[in-house]
């Protein structure tokens, strides 16, 4: 079987690598080209497009980056019809992949989709196209199932991959001397995967930092952005001792203390490492306006969603600012409070399903794929 797949985030390589490796498991002869990244590459995948070259972040940078995304949709629709695989397989990334869905459908090309676009949280309107153009949709939280139910769509839940990737991980043993730590308590930094929103992160939390001396600072560097971008931004703060580690992310949770991340993926990471967190956002000011309006749910946080309760501190927009950062991470080094939320992650992983959602998202697509063409071949 020929495999197309389109990620276009970080965390999508991730994920992606991960199907691509039980796709392959399940399908050996399976041939599999794709936009994602250097996990997705690694794992077998001919990589056409990085996910690098994809990241706009907030509705205003989008706008302004719109001849460049109209030139990605038109680059991936040729590159399809010259490839002709037996399947589209799209990974979140809604803007640029529910788009891509109805025009793969138009052209008799049979869609998959892994990990939901959320749309509970804005624009359900959206699964009316969804059922017209997504064949098969396998989603990885567990009130996804439900909410597809209300709409008298049938989706495959399949755990959280998460599960599975931070369980296998094996921490290093010299991480601290590998990349000059000394002894004292570590408080990771995560501000990110995108230039615009590590731009507008890592500044308050260097400054965060700057009062607690007694702690080692340390910012968890994207794999798509280079060292020189975070050394500009700690240059220009005028902060001095923080460390910088590149994709190296999980090492640093597993020798975390606390951490400050960026609301995304990365705060249900901190959570299955068990590490103690704040959430914190900050967009623009027309993107956060205009979110402000569109969005439907109660939290902007993995965690809190999931547990369905304020289970970490969020700090959203003019509420991120050193001094109301500064007291959410006392808080966060403070044992008490570490105890309690350390039984709220303990439950969330309860509600996250069982490992092996790649295994059983590429079976099921392998499956769906064999079947549909026996009939074909036997009527």
């Amino acid at each position: 079987m020929r495999y197309y797949l389109i990620a276009g985030e970080a965390s999508g390589d991730l994920h992606g690598a991960h199907l691509i490796r039980h796709l392959r498991q399940e399908d050996p002869e399976a041939d599999i080209r794709a936009w994602g990244g250097d996990l997705m590459s690694e794992a077998g995948a001919e990589v056409v497009k990085h996910y690098r070259d994809l990241a706009f972040m907030g509705f205003w940078e989008v706008l302004k980056n719109l001849r460049t995304i109209m030139a990605n949709f038109r680059f991936c629709k040729a590159d399809i019809l010259a490839w002709q695989p037996d399947v589209l397989i799209l990974i979140d990334y809604p803007g640029f992949n529910l788009r891509m869905a109805k025009w793969a459908k138009s052209m008799g090309i049979r869609v998959f989709y892994y990990i939901s676009p959320q749309l509970w949280a804005w624009h359900s309107s959206r699964v009316h196209g969804i059922k017209a153009t997504v064949e098969r949709m396998f989603v990885i939280l567990p009130f996804e199932e439900e909410f597809y139910q209300k709409y008298d769509y049938k989706v495959d839940f399949v755990g959280h991959p998460l599960l599975d990737v931070v369980d296998e991980f094996v921490p290093p043993a010299d991480f601290r001397a590998a990349n000059g730590l000394d002894e004292r308590p570590i408080v990771a930094l995560l501000p990110g995967s995108r230039r615009q929103e590590i731009a507008r992160m890592l500044e308050v939390m260097l400054q965060t930092a700057a009062r607690f001396p007694d702690y080692q600072f340390v910012i968890a560097g994207a794999p798509s952005i280079p060292r020189s971008f975070y050394d500009d931004i700690i240059r220009s703060s005028g902060v001095s001792g923080v460390h910088w580690t590149g994709n190296q992310t999980y090492a640093l949770l597993s020798q975390a203390r606390a951490a400050l991340v960026t609301s995304g993926t990365a705060t249900l990471e901190t959570a299955l490492f068990g590490v103690p967190q704040t959430v914190c956002y900050r967009g623009s000011s027309i993107s956060f306006f205009i979110a402000r309006r569109l969005v439907n749910v109660k939290y902007i946080s993995l965690v809190n969603l999931i547990a369905d309760r304020p289970l970490v501190r969020e700090l959203i927009q003019h509420q991120l600012h050193p001094d109301s950062l500064s007291e959410q991470l006392r808080l966060l080094l403070d044992d008490d409070h570490t105890r309690q939320l350390r039984e709220g992650y303990r439950e969330l992983r309860l509600r996250l399903g069982e490992r092996g959602a790649a295994q059983k998202a590429a079976r099921g697509m392998v499956r769906a794929l064999g079947w549909k063409n026996e009939l074909l071949e036997n009527p």
